[in-house]
């Protein structure tokens, strides 16, 4: 696939009476997709979106959108250093990665439930040795009410063991609140997968993205934790009990 049938990366600009907007596409390998995002970040552009497009790519590619605010100047120069952070993990590695390199889970889940509990405040729910959270917050669609149980929920969901464990789950957020807990993860090192929209017409809008995290049970934990903190959602949540 070439190209011009889709793999194009772009920024578009346009005047403001401030200044000027940027918005934009960037195609990135999965290796790439969270240097490029920190840079984006850093320097002062928004993520919007992160998705795929196609089924059944090789090397599998991710679609980035990027949008930002201020001065022409800046801004070029912010998309530049996104381009440049993908194009530094191609000089250091010619072909994508297919793994994040860390080394395998035990074969028995172990993660103590204890320990992770007490850091989130909350009974999580076991099983064979795993442990998961699940945070709802509010919400309404079409005039219904609509919560944790509906989907509008925060989770996360360990494994492995306690030195060596897994993270996985979904934020659900607001707009306004969807960059600085984005931020919060990756300075944690835990890598973001994915960011859509799960739903239409609900209120107040809910952004939702994926996380993914590899190392010791309990500092992933307190990872997680600060961006539920960063977000405001340890204060509305309803965590699932046993």
């Amino acid at each position: 696939m070439p190209p011009f049938m889709g793999l194009g990366t772009w920024a578009a600009f346009t005047q403001t009476p401030t200044g000027a907007m940027v918005m934009g596409d960037t195609v990135l390998f999965e290796d790439e997709v969270n240097a490029a995002m920190s840079t984006a970040l850093e320097n002062g552009l928004n993520v919007t979106a992160l998705h795929n497009h196609f089924f059944f790519d090789h090397p599998k590619v991710y679609f980035m959108h990027i949008e930002g605010e201020g001065g022409v100047d800046k801004l070029a120069g912010a998309v530049r250093k996104v381009y440049d952070a993908a194009k530094q993990i191609r000089a250091g590695n010619s072909q994508p990665k297919d793994s994040f390199g860390a080394m395998p889970l035990p074969q028995k889940n172990s993660i103590n439930a204890a320990r992770i509990n007490e850091i989130f405040g909350a009974q999580g729910e076991s099983k064979d040795g795993m442990l998961k959270f699940t945070f709802g917050r509010p919400a309404k669609m079409h005039g219904t009410n609509i919560a944790k149980d509906m989907g509008v929920n925060t989770w996360a969901a360990f494994a492995g063991s306690d030195d060596n464990a897994v993270v996985d789950g979904d934020f659900a957020v607001t707009e306004d609140e969807l960059q600085p807990v984005i931020k919060s993860l990756l300075k944690d090192k835990i890598k973001i997968v994915a960011i859509h929209q799960h739903m239409t017409h609900e209120e107040p809008k809910i952004m939702f993205f994926h996380y993914w995290g590899r190392g010791d049970a309990k500092d992933l934990a307190n990872a997680i934790k600060g961006g539920l903190l960063v977000g405001g959602l340890l204060e509305v949540s309803s965590p699932l009990q046993n």
